[in-house]
């Protein structure tokens, strides 16, 4: 097996790709349920779509004040973590495959304005195959460039676009929608037009190809109307198969600032650390 660096993009094509911690990050299609989610066996009313799509909508508008808790999980990765915009800071924690795979990854980032920091660690028989391992995989918080890092899905992060997984940019994309429930909500959406959306992998938009268009999802808003959960369903592409893909919300208003790692287990990041990640 060949380990290349890592594409951007690594925590959406991670959560998007099966095996991806089995060799590197492709952007390849997946497989799930093709069927639109539907209204629920208890007859609850279906709300008219236009009003739907509306709470939708505003059931976002409270991740743009940063302060939050959030995780993302499927095909066996997962990423969580806080955004608090009012100390400027956040801090994630990613999980991508299993010991028992060739690769396996433990991405923790920790940003409070103006600085970045990561730690990684790669485990598995393929690890010591990934060039300059040795001077990355060290236990300690690598100091990042800021520099180096702007624009960069896997290491940045944009103050002005706070919540990782871009749900607001998801609902955006709705395409049919109707009330299922108290406070939950199913339909499609095309995400095609959510390229954007830190959940998504622009890889996998192509290789949905038309499908892309009408993607089935599942929402659940709280008593606030505010979004507490988000479920892809992604249609299946060259017999593949994969899980869905959850974002879920919490602690709206009640995050905590991200905790700067102490000064006696940081170090400079290498070049090979922005090597793996271009």
């Amino acid at each position: 097996m060949t380990v290349r660096r890592l594409s951007a993009g690594l925590v959406a094509a991670a959560l998007l790709t099966p095996g991806v911690a089995a060799c590197t990050t492709t952007g390849g299609g997946t497989a799930g349920p093709t069927s639109t989610p539907s209204a629920t066996a208890s007859g609850a009313s279906v709300e008219a779509d236009s009003d739907a799509k509306q709470a939708l909508l505003n059931s976002t508008r409270e991740l743009s004040n940063g302060n939050f808790r959030f995780r993302m999980s499927g095909a066996g990765s997962t990423a969580e973590g806080q955004v608090h915009e009012p100390s400027q800071s956040a801090e994630m924690r990613v999980r991508i495959g299993e010991p028992t795979d060739d690769l396996a990854m433990a991405l923790d980032l920790v940003h409070a304005k103006p600085d970045s920091w990561v730690k990684l660690d790669l485990s598995g028989a393929a690890a010591s195959s990934v060039p300059g391992r040795d001077k990355f995989n060290l236990g300690k918080y690598q100091h990042l460039d800021q520099s180096r890092i702007q624009g960069n899905r896997n290491l940045g992060f944009d103050f002005d676009q706070v919540d990782p997984a871009g749900s607001e940019v998801l609902t955006q994309a709705v395409t049919e929608v109707r009330r299922t429930g108290d406070g939950t909500y199913a339909g499609t959406i095309d995400v095609s037009k959510a390229a954007d959306a830190g959940s998504i992998d622009p890889g996998l938009i192509t290789a949905l190809g038309a499908q892309a268009n009408s993607v089935p999802f599942t929402a659940t808003l709280d008593g606030q109307g505010r979004l507490t959960e988000l479920v892809l369903r992604i249609p299946g592409t060259g017999g593949a198969t994969a899980p869905e893909i959850r974002v879920t919300y919490s602690d709206y208003g009640n995050a905590s600032a991200a905790q700067k790692p102490p000064s006696d287990q940081v170090v400079e990041a290498p070049p090979e650390l922005y090597n793996l990640f271009d």
